[in-house]
Protein backbone atom coordinates (compact mmCIF):
# COMPACT_ATOMS: atom_id res chain seq x y z
CA UNK A 1 0.00 0.00 0.00
CA UNK A 2 1.69 3.07 -1.04
CA UNK A 3 2.02 6.24 0.63
CA UNK A 4 3.96 9.81 0.62
CA UNK A 5 4.34 11.34 3.56
CA UNK A 6 3.37 15.17 3.64
CA UNK A 7 3.62 16.40 7.17
CA UNK A 8 4.02 15.69 10.60
CA UNK A 9 1.86 15.98 13.61
CA UNK A 10 3.66 15.78 16.64
CA UNK A 11 5.41 12.13 16.68
CA UNK A 12 3.48 11.17 13.81
CA UNK A 13 3.91 11.57 10.11
CA UNK A 14 1.02 12.73 8.04
CA UNK A 15 0.94 10.04 5.42
CA UNK A 16 -1.90 10.35 2.18
CA UNK A 17 -2.65 6.87 0.69
CA UNK A 18 -2.81 6.71 -3.13
CA UNK A 19 -3.38 3.79 -5.88
CA UNK A 20 -1.03 4.10 -9.03
CA UNK A 21 -2.54 1.66 -11.66
CA UNK A 22 -1.72 1.16 -15.63
CA UNK A 23 0.52 3.05 -17.79
CA UNK A 24 -0.16 5.77 -20.35
CA UNK A 25 -0.77 9.40 -19.72
CA UNK A 26 -1.80 10.00 -16.11
CA UNK A 27 -4.81 11.10 -14.53
CA UNK A 28 -5.03 11.96 -10.74
CA UNK A 29 -8.75 11.22 -9.38
CA UNK A 30 -9.13 13.80 -6.33
CA UNK A 31 -12.65 12.76 -4.00
CA UNK A 32 -15.56 15.00 -2.79
CA UNK A 33 -16.44 14.73 0.85
CA UNK A 34 -16.86 12.36 2.63
CA UNK A 35 -15.42 9.65 0.56
CA UNK A 36 -12.60 8.29 -0.22
CA UNK A 37 -10.15 7.47 -3.23
CA UNK A 38 -12.13 4.25 -3.90
CA UNK A 39 -15.12 6.27 -4.71
CA UNK A 40 -13.82 6.80 -8.38
CA UNK A 41 -13.95 3.04 -8.77
CA UNK A 42 -16.27 3.48 -11.83
CA UNK A 43 -14.20 5.97 -13.72
CA UNK A 44 -11.23 4.10 -12.85
CA UNK A 45 -12.13 1.13 -14.69
CA UNK A 46 -13.11 3.13 -17.53
CA UNK A 47 -9.62 5.33 -17.72
CA UNK A 48 -7.35 1.35 -16.86
CA UNK A 49 -9.52 0.17 -19.62
CA UNK A 50 -9.12 3.44 -22.33
CA UNK A 51 -5.26 3.38 -21.64
CA UNK A 52 -4.68 5.70 -19.05
CA UNK A 53 -2.73 5.61 -15.98
CA UNK A 54 -4.70 6.17 -12.93
CA UNK A 55 -3.69 7.75 -9.30
CA UNK A 56 -6.68 7.88 -6.84
CA UNK A 57 -5.68 9.16 -3.42
CA UNK A 58 -7.38 9.75 -0.20
CA UNK A 59 -7.18 13.19 1.33
CA UNK A 60 -5.57 13.72 4.73
CA UNK A 61 -8.31 12.62 7.24
CA UNK A 62 -10.40 10.27 5.03
CA UNK A 63 -9.65 6.74 3.73
CA UNK A 64 -6.26 5.10 4.24
CA UNK A 65 -4.06 8.08 5.09
CA UNK A 66 -3.42 9.48 8.09
CA UNK A 67 -6.44 10.99 10.48
CA UNK A 68 -4.25 14.35 11.73
CA UNK A 69 -6.63 16.91 13.44
CA UNK A 70 -4.86 19.76 11.46
CA UNK A 71 -4.11 21.00 8.05
CA UNK A 72 -8.36 20.80 6.64
CA UNK A 73 -7.94 23.97 4.77
CA UNK A 74 -7.46 23.77 0.68
CA UNK A 75 -4.22 25.40 0.93
CA UNK A 76 -2.77 22.07 3.27
CA UNK A 77 -5.06 19.82 0.62
CA UNK A 78 -3.07 20.99 -2.52
CA UNK A 79 -0.18 21.19 -0.77
CA UNK A 80 -0.67 17.80 -0.74
CA UNK A 81 -1.55 17.48 -4.02
CA UNK A 82 1.94 19.18 -4.96
CA UNK A 83 4.11 16.49 -3.18
CA UNK A 84 2.03 13.16 -4.53
CA UNK A 85 3.10 14.66 -8.40
CA UNK A 86 6.54 16.13 -7.29
CA UNK A 87 7.21 12.38 -5.45
CA UNK A 88 5.71 10.99 -8.42
CA UNK A 89 7.08 13.12 -10.94
CA UNK A 90 4.30 13.23 -12.62
CA UNK A 91 4.03 14.86 -16.17
CA UNK A 92 0.93 16.11 -18.57
CA UNK A 93 -1.78 15.43 -16.26
CA UNK A 94 -5.18 15.62 -16.24
CA UNK A 95 -6.32 16.38 -13.10
CA UNK A 96 -10.34 15.36 -11.91
CA UNK A 97 -12.04 16.22 -8.79
CA UNK A 98 -15.46 15.83 -7.74
CA UNK A 99 -17.24 18.31 -5.32
CA UNK A 100 -15.15 18.95 -2.60
CA UNK A 101 -12.02 17.64 -4.81
CA UNK A 102 -12.67 20.27 -7.57
CA UNK A 103 -11.46 22.72 -4.27
CA UNK A 104 -7.80 20.97 -4.82
CA UNK A 105 -7.81 21.39 -8.38
CA UNK A 106 -8.58 25.16 -8.76
CA UNK A 107 -6.10 25.91 -6.31
CA UNK A 108 -3.77 23.50 -7.07
CA UNK A 109 -3.09 25.07 -10.32
CA UNK A 110 -3.36 28.87 -8.55
CA UNK A 111 -0.59 28.33 -6.43
CA UNK A 112 1.72 25.82 -8.07
CA UNK A 113 0.47 26.63 -12.18
CA UNK A 114 0.35 24.23 -14.89
CA UNK A 115 3.80 22.75 -15.22
CA UNK A 116 2.75 19.82 -15.09
CA UNK A 117 -1.26 19.83 -15.75
CA UNK A 118 -2.52 19.89 -19.15
CA UNK A 119 -6.31 19.72 -18.49
CA UNK A 120 -8.89 19.52 -15.96
CA UNK A 121 -11.84 17.85 -15.02
CA UNK A 122 -14.16 19.35 -12.60
CA UNK A 123 -17.54 16.90 -11.58
CA UNK A 124 -19.85 18.55 -9.23
CA UNK A 125 -17.77 21.28 -8.33
CA UNK A 126 -17.85 23.34 -4.90
CA UNK A 127 -16.47 26.41 -6.91
CA UNK A 128 -16.48 29.35 -7.29
CA UNK A 129 -17.63 30.50 -4.27
CA UNK A 130 -20.35 28.91 -2.05
CA UNK A 131 -20.88 31.14 0.71
CA UNK A 132 -23.66 33.81 0.32
CA UNK A 133 -22.00 37.66 0.99
CA UNK A 134 -22.74 41.32 -0.11
CA UNK A 135 -20.58 40.40 -3.51
CA UNK A 136 -21.97 36.94 -3.77
CA UNK A 137 -25.56 37.29 -3.86
CA UNK A 138 -25.94 33.65 -5.35
CA UNK A 139 -24.17 31.57 -2.40
CA UNK A 140 -25.48 30.03 0.28
CA UNK A 141 -26.74 31.49 3.75
CA UNK A 142 -23.61 30.66 6.61
CA UNK A 143 -26.62 29.05 8.46
CA UNK A 144 -26.72 26.22 6.32
CA UNK A 145 -23.07 25.60 6.97
CA UNK A 146 -23.57 25.92 10.42
CA UNK A 147 -26.24 23.60 10.62
CA UNK A 148 -24.41 20.95 9.05
CA UNK A 149 -21.69 21.62 11.49
CA UNK A 150 -23.76 21.23 14.29
CA UNK A 151 -25.41 18.03 12.87
CA UNK A 152 -22.11 16.38 12.88
CA UNK A 153 -20.96 17.47 16.46
CA UNK A 154 -24.27 15.83 17.76
CA UNK A 155 -24.19 13.00 16.35
CA UNK A 156 -22.10 12.41 13.24
CA UNK A 157 -23.10 8.80 11.88
CA UNK A 158 -26.87 10.62 11.53
CA UNK A 159 -25.73 13.37 9.59
CA UNK A 160 -23.45 11.47 7.62
CA UNK A 161 -26.86 9.08 6.62
CA UNK A 162 -28.65 12.81 5.63
CA UNK A 163 -25.75 13.70 3.92
CA UNK A 164 -25.71 10.83 1.67
CA UNK A 165 -29.64 10.09 0.96
CA UNK A 166 -29.23 13.67 -0.58
CA UNK A 167 -25.59 12.69 -2.43
CA UNK A 168 -27.78 10.33 -4.29
CA UNK A 169 -31.18 11.48 -4.26
CA UNK A 170 -32.38 8.66 -2.45
CA UNK A 171 -35.84 9.20 -2.50
CA UNK A 172 -35.93 9.71 -6.36
CA UNK A 173 -33.02 7.34 -7.54
CA UNK A 174 -32.80 4.39 -4.74
CA UNK A 175 -33.01 0.85 -5.82
CA UNK A 176 -32.68 2.03 -9.23
CA UNK A 177 -29.35 3.80 -10.12
CA UNK A 178 -28.17 3.33 -6.74
CA UNK A 179 -28.48 -0.01 -4.75
CA UNK A 180 -28.57 -0.01 -0.84
CA UNK A 181 -25.27 -1.76 -1.02
CA UNK A 182 -24.01 1.32 -2.81
CA UNK A 183 -25.24 3.46 -0.34
CA UNK A 184 -24.01 1.64 2.49
CA UNK A 185 -20.25 1.35 0.95
CA UNK A 186 -20.49 5.01 0.56
CA UNK A 187 -22.09 5.13 4.24
CA UNK A 188 -19.11 3.00 5.48
CA UNK A 189 -16.15 5.30 4.11
CA UNK A 190 -18.05 8.61 5.65
CA UNK A 191 -18.15 7.24 9.22
CA UNK A 192 -14.63 5.97 9.09
CA UNK A 193 -13.43 9.36 8.30
CA UNK A 194 -11.52 11.64 10.71
CA UNK A 195 -13.85 13.41 12.63
CA UNK A 196 -11.63 16.08 12.82
CA UNK A 197 -11.81 15.62 9.10
CA UNK A 198 -15.90 15.60 8.87
CA UNK A 199 -16.04 18.48 11.09
CA UNK A 200 -13.18 20.93 9.61
CA UNK A 201 -14.36 20.12 5.80
CA UNK A 202 -17.40 21.92 6.00
CA UNK A 203 -15.86 25.39 6.47
CA UNK A 204 -13.04 24.66 4.02
CA UNK A 205 -15.57 24.36 1.46
CA UNK A 206 -16.85 28.15 2.25
CA UNK A 207 -13.26 29.00 0.76
CA UNK A 208 -13.98 31.67 -2.34
CA UNK A 209 -11.84 30.34 -5.01
CA UNK A 210 -12.43 33.39 -8.01
CA UNK A 211 -9.18 34.47 -7.38
CA UNK A 212 -7.81 30.71 -8.39
CA UNK A 213 -10.20 30.31 -11.23
CA UNK A 214 -8.76 33.12 -12.68
CA UNK A 215 -5.53 31.80 -13.08
CA UNK A 216 -6.37 28.50 -14.55
CA UNK A 217 -4.66 28.60 -18.12
CA UNK A 218 -5.12 24.77 -18.92
CA UNK A 219 -8.96 23.54 -21.01
CA UNK A 220 -11.44 22.35 -17.87
CA UNK A 221 -14.03 20.38 -18.37
CA UNK A 222 -17.38 20.63 -15.93
CA UNK A 223 -19.85 18.09 -15.39
CA UNK A 224 -22.65 18.52 -13.31
CA UNK A 225 -26.09 16.73 -12.67
CA UNK A 226 -29.37 19.55 -12.85
CA UNK A 227 -30.81 17.73 -9.57
CA UNK A 228 -27.52 18.30 -7.07
CA UNK A 229 -28.64 19.18 -4.15
CA UNK A 230 -25.39 19.42 -2.29
CA UNK A 231 -23.99 21.96 -4.57
CA UNK A 232 -26.83 23.38 -6.48
CA UNK A 233 -25.67 24.27 -10.01
CA UNK A 234 -27.14 27.59 -9.50
CA UNK A 235 -24.68 28.57 -6.60
CA UNK A 236 -21.78 26.31 -8.52
CA UNK A 237 -21.60 25.10 -11.86
CA UNK A 238 -23.69 27.32 -13.42
CA UNK A 239 -21.61 30.58 -12.63
CA UNK A 240 -17.80 28.85 -13.94
CA UNK A 241 -17.96 29.11 -17.79
CA UNK A 242 -17.18 33.12 -17.46
CA UNK A 243 -14.69 32.46 -14.91
CA UNK A 244 -13.07 30.06 -16.89
CA UNK A 245 -10.80 30.90 -19.79
CA UNK A 246 -11.11 27.40 -21.62
CA UNK A 247 -14.28 25.32 -20.38
CA UNK A 248 -16.84 23.17 -21.52
CA UNK A 249 -19.62 22.82 -19.36
CA UNK A 250 -22.15 19.56 -19.46
CA UNK A 251 -25.12 19.91 -17.57
CA UNK A 252 -26.40 15.89 -16.85
CA UNK A 253 -30.52 15.66 -16.72
CA UNK A 254 -31.88 14.04 -13.43
CA UNK A 255 -28.31 13.65 -12.04
CA UNK A 256 -28.24 14.25 -8.37
CA UNK A 257 -24.47 15.67 -6.76
CA UNK A 258 -23.07 12.07 -7.06
CA UNK A 259 -23.39 11.55 -10.92
CA UNK A 260 -19.75 9.54 -10.73
CA UNK A 261 -22.14 6.15 -9.59
CA UNK A 262 -25.57 6.73 -10.67
CA UNK A 263 -24.46 8.24 -14.13
CA UNK A 264 -21.20 6.86 -14.69
CA UNK A 265 -21.49 5.98 -18.54
CA UNK A 266 -22.31 10.01 -18.94
CA UNK A 267 -19.34 11.14 -16.77
CA UNK A 268 -16.89 8.42 -18.34
CA UNK A 269 -17.77 8.73 -22.04
CA UNK A 270 -17.72 13.00 -21.31
CA UNK A 271 -14.05 13.18 -19.41
CA UNK A 272 -12.62 10.31 -21.79
CA UNK A 273 -13.86 12.13 -24.99
CA UNK A 274 -12.27 15.10 -22.93
CA UNK A 275 -8.79 13.48 -22.56
CA UNK A 276 -8.89 12.11 -25.86
CA UNK A 277 -9.18 15.81 -27.29
CA UNK A 278 -6.54 17.59 -24.68
CA UNK A 279 -4.09 14.69 -26.29
CA UNK A 280 -4.62 15.94 -29.53
CA UNK A 281 -3.82 19.38 -29.11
Amino acid sequence: MPFVTVGRENSGAIRIHYEDQGSGAPVVLIHGYPLSGQSWEKQAMALLAAGRRVIAYDRRGFGASSQPSVGYDYDTFAGDLNVLLNELDLHDVALAGFGMGTGEVARYLAAYGSRRVSGAAMIAPVLPFLLKTGDNPHGIDRGVFEEIMADIIADRPAAMKTLLDRFYNIDVLGGSRVSDQAWQSSFYAAIGAAPAAALACVPACMEDFRGDLARIDVPVLVLQGDQDRILPPEATGNRLPPLLRNSRYIRIAGGPHAITWTHADEVNQALLEFIRRRRQH
